[in-house]
């Protein structure tokens, strides 16, 4: 998010290793670093009751076409989603370009029935272009509503103008919170984004960075290890450079699952219309449990900041967090 104001608002969700969400938490529970260096938190109130803008990015390109059956009927799961709150909902499609199917209402309906009659667009997935389009859209809505993206696509984008380095500032701006959903990418896209990505040398043996010693509760998602152990091992001025670097990198190498874990939101994968429809329950149950912190920055310097949060006396705890935010030049 950009931060225009010196309030940095960061969404949380505390859970057991078997997945049940931890209620009743204070902040000062909380220990939350930005760029290394511990803030002063509180916890804001109600936020779930706030208006909400959602924007809906469905890819029709590249290799979903075979899933646009599975985005019929869902007017209730949707429902689900937003809540019982004032809201503005909005659809866009995605191939090679972003496309705005229905433009920001009320009518949650509307919506639906553009998502449930999406017709198939050309080989492209360009889902950082989506993504920045649907940003654009967002940044309209006024200043009090929550801004939210569901993100129906594959895994890998293919085809994005936007650079790694923009997306990535894209993904820290009005403090918009990503929930993703995602199929398969092409096995030839799989093989030729992990080809660029991978490692001669991923760390220790069972050390903190090694793929082989990471603790089960990353159920094997490297680059979110990798993160949590940078904030913890790096300096400062180090940490940040080597959080961008491997965001970066996993906006590359898993661009849907790297873009929800960015923001604080959630990735599921999906194969078929009955595993969307649960996930987006799950989903749907999850956002009124998140606790939402707030800090102002002990040293707001611009560009890119690095956010770790972990519940004090609590290593048994999952959190689900925001990991980073951005400040221009401007915002000073």
């Amino acid at each position: 998010m950009v931060v225009r104001s010196t309030l940095v608002m960061v969404p949380v969700l505390a859970t057991t290793k078997e997945g049940s969400v931890i209620f009743d938490l204070t902040a000062d529970d909380f220990l939350l670093t930005d760029n290394g260096v511990s803030q002063d938190v509180s916890i804001e109130q109600d936020t779930d009751s706030q208006p909400l803008a959602l924007a809906i990015v469905v890819e029709t390109g590249g290799a979903d076409a075979r899933h646009l059956i599975d985005y019929q009927g869902l007017d209730s799961m949707l429902d689900a989603l937003i809540g019982n709150v004032e809201h503005q909902a909005a659809l866009i499609s995605f191939d090679s370009a972003p496309h705005l199917i229905v433009p920001f209402t009320s009518r949650t309906e509307d919506a639906s029935y553009g998502l449930a009659n999406l017709s198939e667009g050309d080989h492209g997935a360009a889902i950082l272009d989506a993504v920045g389009f649907a940003v654009g859209q967002l940044r309209a809505q006024p200043p009090r509503y929550r801004r939210t993206i569901l993100l129906l696509s594959e895994t890998i984008d293919q085809g994005s103008r936007t650079t790694l380095n923009d997306a990535l500032r894209l993904v820290s701006d009005t403090n918009t919170t990503i929930y993703s959903f995602g199929f398969s990418s092409t096995r030839s896209a799989v093989s030729h984004e992990a080809s660029k990505a991978s490692s001669k040398n991923p760390g220790p043996e069972h050390g903190c960075l090694s793929r082989s010693g990471g603790d089960s509760e990353y159920g094997g998602h490297y680059s979110k290890q990798v993160l949590d152990c940078i904030s913890q091992l790096a300096p400062p001025l180090r940490l940040v450079t080597m959080t961008f670097l491997t965001a970066r990198n996993a906006l590359r190498t898993n661009t849907a699952e790297s873009i929800a874990e960015l923001t604080g939101g959630e990735f599921r994968r999906f194969h078929d219309a009955r595993d969307l429809k649960t996930g987006l329950f799950a989903v749907s149950n999850d956002v009124p449990n998140y606790y939402v912190l707030s800090f102002r920055p002990a040293e707001p310097t611009p560009g890119l900041h690095a956010l770790h949060v972990v519940v004090k006396k609590g290593s048994q705890f999952v959190v689900n967090s925001r990991r980073q935010y951005w400040i221009d030049d401007t915002q000073r």
